[in-house]
């Protein structure tokens, strides 16, 4: 009973368009200002009316959220922090106050879901209205008037020699910085009818990651995960230990060993072999959206409707309402270059101090 209302919420959610999964670990600064203090508490002017430590409550009187769904979070270079949101479009946020972008200013669409920059300074966005640049003063989008596989875009990547992946609706489209070029990737076959997300298309591609080595892994819906080395193709799937064939997101760890966030645990690769943690293992929920390694070797694994594990090498630890969290469903996961940790939800930003949460909103980015 339990796991059939599980699925059913996440499935509701899905219709409301709420379904992200990717993660940025980057690096950028941020303003001592705008730090928790020492003791844990949220900075000076989160005072009455304000999101309080194991508070639960979301939309709160005088204070307003960067958006309700934070799909995805980005810091760039100079130290900005890039909220993609769910219908709102991207907000910037400097260190010193929040600058919104929607359609309006010429961004594609309103829900973003991957961010990135280029070896310029340019910001990409993955929006549901295709791709689009943004070098500071204005937007450029491509759709598929331009060679993209389609408008409804939900995973990006930039590889090491400037290459830029785009995981679409209907497959990967490759930009060399002049044209698009369609990436095929083998479809599943019979199994997508079972995801939890209630998206049918057998050719979405929710996550694409480069390692260290330089391969390319593309999470599929219901084919598992593919791993390119620049010639050839290989798949990993339930037959070779993956926990499940629809893959959300894609990390490597400091020691080397790929993490695959699915919708039945999360899988370690390691010499060859998976391992594989489930809520049988202590695992929060085998709905796994999102991941991220902390400086300090913890794996952060964000799920859908059971808030955050943390994963320290030998057991889990779970977060939230209790701590703070003002939901259970984890879209994004952010590392600072200063080492704060940001969490994305469907009750807005959260940031993480002290063993517990406090609400970022709208007021604490003014102040």
């Amino acid at each position: 009973m339990q796991r059939c209302l599980m699925r059913k919420q996440f499935h509701v959610l899905l219709i409301s368009s709420f379904c992200a999964i990717s993660i940025n670990v980057q690096c950028g600064s941020l303003p001592e200002a705008d730090s928790p203090s020492e003791d844990g508490k949220a900075p000076a002017g989160q005072g009455e009316g304000s999101a309080s430590w194991g508070d639960s409550s979301f939309l709160r009187h005088r204070r307003s959220q960067v958006s309700q769904y934070i799909r995805e979070m980005f810091q760039d270079k100079k130290g900005d922090i890039w909220f993609g949101t769910n219908d709102n479009g991207v907000s910037r946020y400097d260190g010193k106050s929040l600058t919104d972008f929607t359609m309006k200013e010429g961004l594609g669409g309103e829900t973003v879901r991957g961010i990135l920059e280029d070896g310029k300074g340019n910001i990409w966005f993955a929006t549901s209205g295709g791709v689009s640049r943004y070098d500071g003063k204005s937007f450029k989008t491509f759709t598929v008037n331009d060679g993209l596989a389609h408008d409804d875009v939900w995973s990006i990547l930039r590889d090491r020699s400037g290459g830029l992946w785009f995981g679409t609706i209907e497959g990967v489209s490759r930009y060399d910085g002049e044209t698009f070029a369609y990436f095929n990737l083998p479809e599943a076959k019979g199994e997508v009818e079972d995801s939890s997300f209630g998206i049918s298309s057998p050719k979405v591609v929710w996550s694409i990651f480069e390692d260290r080595a330089g391969n390319i892994w593309f999470g599929s819906n219901g084919a598992g995960a593919f791993r390119y080395d620049g010639r050839t193709l290989t798949n990993f799937s339930k037959n070779d230990g993956l926990s499940n064939n629809f893959v959300h997101a894609i990390l490597q760890d400091k020691a080397g060993d790929l993490w695959f966030g699915t919708q039945g645990g999360v899988s370690r690769y390691a010499l060859g072999k998976f391992t594989n943690f489930t809520v049988n293992d202590g695992l929060s929920s085998n709905l796994v959206w999102t991941m991220s390694e902390d400086r300090a070797g913890n794996i952060w694994l964000g799920t859908a409707g059971a808030g955050l594990s943390r994963y320290d090498g030998e057991s889990f630890v779970h977060y939230s309402q209790a701590e703070g969290l003002g939901n259970l469903y984890i879209q994004s996961i952010l590392e600072d270059r200063r080492g704060h940790l940001w969490i994305g939800s469907s009750a807005g930003v959260y940031r993480y101090n002290a063993g517990g949460f406090w609400n970022f909103t709208r007021e604490d980015a003014e102040n």
